[in-house]
């Protein structure tokens, strides 16, 4: 049974970190520089008491709202969140509460980060495949800035709070969902990590320290080791695109545009000419939000959408990774 990508939508944040905003912060942090090298002019961050299931119920219901979806035709939540409201209830049950749908829906959390949307189009076509549900809510949340120290002018330039709804269909939709690539090194765990809060370490009151650029953090935080993740990055993204391409039995000439997750512009940059993408052929959409960690690829999509740069293409590939080390691409037929 074939599963289709029906619509999207995405929300941001009213609070927004701009560039300039950053440059108060930190004056040596050069206004440019930061937009040159990232490719980002302002990131959304949630309030104070804005969370999760607060960013995933207001997405949903744009969703609903924005392509007229009946929220009864729901018989499925993946949530796809690293920032969850709480250890346990799974927040996605709460979210089947906020939104009113149905008690025989199913529901459930899963815990990826830049990776995660791929692997949620992949679960959400498993349960069509296996005829265990028919029109999938995926969405994709996160609230990162909640992590971070405010000292930490790295990581507060790089990341934004952010959440995208999907609904994936049995029904004939925008694009079919094609075939899947998967990855993972655990070795690369402690590279980019909050490392206290759960049960293995429990929170705790940690003297801050200050690395060799500056950044000021505590294991209550997030650490990104960014020289790692380039190097995994710059050797895992390439072997993932030939063999998404070997899979599909496509040439690189044939896809019409790749949608990678918005890490930043230089990465993403890297990645194209050492591939060998053509500059046309490569979308970036991320100055208006940063990296939304899960919910880049969804919100790139939108916006693809929406400037008309889909236009006139049949196919698409997905490319997800990051945190864990965790990677996942697949790809989209247009019909």
């Amino acid at each position: 049974m074939k599963s289709y990508i029906q619509n999207i939508s995405y929300y941001l944040p009213e609070k927004i970190l701009s560039n300039e905003l950053l440059h108060e912060d930190f004056p040596e942090w050069d206004i440019e520089k930061i937009s040159s090298k990232t490719g980002i002019n302002e990131r959304h961050i949630c309030g104070d008491h804005e969370f999760t299931s607060d960013m995933a119920t207001i997405v949903a219901n744009k969703l609903f709202a924005e392509h007229n979806i009946d929220k009864n035709s729901i018989d499925f939540i993946l949530l796809c969140t690293q920032s969850p409201d709480y250890f346990l209830p799974t927040t996605a049950c709460i979210l089947q509460d906020k939104l009113g749908l149905k008690t025989s829906v199913g529901a459930l959390d899963f815990n990826l980060g830049c990776s995660g949307y791929v692997y949620g189009l992949s679960l959400a076509k498993g349960l069509i495949a296996g005829n265990l549900a028919k029109n999938i809510l995926l969405i994709t949340a996160e609230t990162y800035s909640k992590y971070i120290h405010p000292r930490d002018k790295s990581n507060r330039t790089i990341f934004g709070d952010g959440s995208a709804a999907t609904l994936v269909s049995a029904d004939f939709g925008m694009f079919e969902i094609g075939d899947f690539i998967f990855g993972t090194d655990g070795k690369g765990a402690e590279n980019l990590i909050v490392k206290n809060g759960a049960s293995r370490n429990p929170i705790q009151n940690n003297a801050d320290i200050a690395d060799e650029y500056g950044n000021v953090r505590n294991d209550n935080n997030l650490y990104m080791n960014g020289t790692e993740i380039f190097n995994f990055t710059s050797e895992a993204v390439p072997v993932l695109t030939k063999a998404i391409l070997q899979k599909t039995n496509l040439t690189l000439e044939e896809i019409d545009l790749f949608i990678f997750h918005q890490a930043n512009k230089y990465m993403l940059n890297h990645l194209r000419k050492k591939i060998g993408i053509p500059v046309d052929k490569f979308y970036i959409s991320m100055e208006h939000c940063g990296n939304t960690v899960s919910s880049t690829i969804p919100i790139a999509l939108y916006d693809a959408m929406k400037t008309k740069r889909m236009e006139n293409c049949k196919n698409i590939i997905l490319s997800g990774f990051g945190v864990g080390y965790s990677w996942a691409s697949c790809n989209l037929i247009r019909k």
